[in-house]
């Protein structure tokens, strides 16, 4: 997803079904968005984050499900 503008998609994969949180942050650690928190079947999966009504920047996304916690940084160029 990176750089992107206004909108990327961030896939994701799960070999159970489980709780999915996916959790949008700015720099200073500020969730500003929420993208999925739910119950999710085993499978490949995709959500979509707009970045319009946010300035450019280097943003992170974290994804948790049950034993996993993943982090990863992405660039919205305007």
């Amino acid at each position: 997803p990176n750089p992107f503008n206004p909108e990327t998609t961030i896939r994701f994969g799960l070999p159970v079904p489980g709780n999915v949180k996916i959790e949008v942050f700015d720099l200073t650690g500020k969730q500003v968005a929420l993208l999925i928190d739910k119950a999710v079947p085993a499978g490949e999966h995709s959500v979509s984050f707009k970045g319009d009504d946010h300035p450019s920047g280097v943003y992170f996304y974290r994804i948790r499900t049950a034993g996993f916690t993943s982090t990863k940084k992405m660039l919205l160029l305007k």
